[in-house]
């Protein structure tokens, strides 16, 4: 069954604060929840679908604290890509007959707590497989992307340079934000003379880390016509799973190149026609890489795609992360799908700064990445969603 046309984004809300040490996790969900609820008229009381992923301080417990009464319920954790994916999940409960409004919440305090995001070893589970292969060498979410960025460089002749645009870009949109933490335009000289965080990645290679939080509400489409909000319709979404398939890795391909396909058919479009770009960016190379599996361009050839300000709204032929991303912006609770979700709502609805807003954009697609990292397992999920 599609879901494209089944469900409408009618509410989208994200939490101003960059740093919270005088809030709770379960606090930003709360109040993400009642932005979003805010932003399209609707109430808890109508909220009868409740969807989140590890980020939350237990599912159930946040359904007390919240005060809901749901009929439906999904924890699926996919790191940075749950939001996107639970958009998708939502459409499909939707149009089962499962659930009228779903709410999807997001919170999180990894500046607040001191959160060393990229630089430390990760292990969630000493029960998992792969922990007793991979902890041993010090694999952190850095080094990794960092093995993607050298691989690309090796096989495509990826410049520094080329990488840093996407870091550019990003700063000529964050500095019309005044909400993001890096609001100065850096150039390529000031990314590529950063100090090295891990070679080839350096400090203005990497995402911000950030306290906060953010809430979308799904609705079916009747709900959403009654509520006198600019309409934005899921057309499309799809999730791919990518390992290490037992040794045999790609470090230059992501997930989105399953993904991305499978979204696209849905809706019935092609990237040639996508107005806006939301695209995961922890760091620049995954950005570049996603942008490469969605099809925007050939595999090898993202470099110079991404180069000469072609990411710069007004300037380049795909605007991306029109917000600074989480480059520049924000990354809360180091999950970034959930923002990538409200500012390509934000475009769709001409709700984005000025300077920055799309001329008549009507077509968005928004890819995000969770788990280890882009030549590790992860998950990535891919919504096409329309202004109607």
């Amino acid at each position: 069954m599609s879901i494209s046309g089944k469900a409408y984004i009618a509410g989208v809300y994200e939490h101003p604060t960059r740093k919270a040490p005088d809030k709770s996790v379960a606090q930003l969900h709360a109040e993400s929840a009642l932005g979003a609820l805010r932003d399209c008229g609707l109430g808890i009381e109508d909220v009868d679908g409740y969807f989140c992923a590890g980020d939350a301080p237990g599912g159930l417990q946040m359904i007390e604290y919240l005060g809901l009464r749901i009929r439906h319920y999904d924890s699926t954790e996919a790191g940075g890509a749950a939001y996107p994916l639970d958009i998708g999940h939502a459409a499909q409960a939707i149009a089962a007959g499962k659930c009228n409004v779903a709410l999807i919440t997001l919170g999180g305090r990894p500046r607040s707590e001191g959160t060393a995001t990229g630089t430390t070893p990760r292990i969630y589970n000493l029960a998992s497989p792969d922990v007793q292969f991979e902890a041993p060498f010090g694999a952190t979410v850095a080094n990794l992307y960092a093995m993607s960025a050298a691989r690309h460089m090796h096989e495509f002749g990826t410049t520094p340079e080329q990488l840093a645009w996407i870091k550019v870009a990003a700063s000529h949109h964050a500095q019309h934000n005044p909400d993001a933490m890096l609001r100065d335009v850096v150039t390529v000289e000031d990314v590529v003379n950063a100090p090295m965080v891990a070679d080839p990645l350096r400090r203005l290679d990497c995402c911000v880390i950030s306290d906060g939080g953010g809430a979308l509400v799904v609705t079916r489409p009747e709900i959403a016509l009654s509520l006198g909000k600019p309409l934005v319709r899921v057309r499309g979404a799809a999730e791919a799973i990518k390992h290490s398939s037992g040794g045999d890795v790609d470090l230059v391909t992501s997930a989105a190149a399953r993904s991305g396909p499978m979204a696209f058919q849905e809706a019935g479009v092609a990237p040639s026609d996508i107005d806006y770009a939301s695209i995961y960016d922890s760091f620049t190379i995954t950005a570049l890489i996603q942008i490469e599996d969605l099809g925007f361009c050939h595999k090898g050839e993202g470099g110079r795609f991404v180069a000469d300000g072609n990411l710069i709204s007004g300037v380049g032929r795909l605007p991306f992360n029109t917000d600074g991303g989480g480059l520049c912006s924000n990354h809360p609770s180091n999950r970034g799908g959930m923002t990538k979700t409200i500012e390509a709502v934000r475009q769709l609805r001409g709700e984005a700064n000025a300077a920055v807003q799309v001329s008549d954009c009507r077509l968005a697609v928004v890819n995000a990445i969770g788990g280890s990292a882009l030549g590790n397992r992860h998950c990535s999920s891919t919504l096409i969603l329309e202004r109607e």
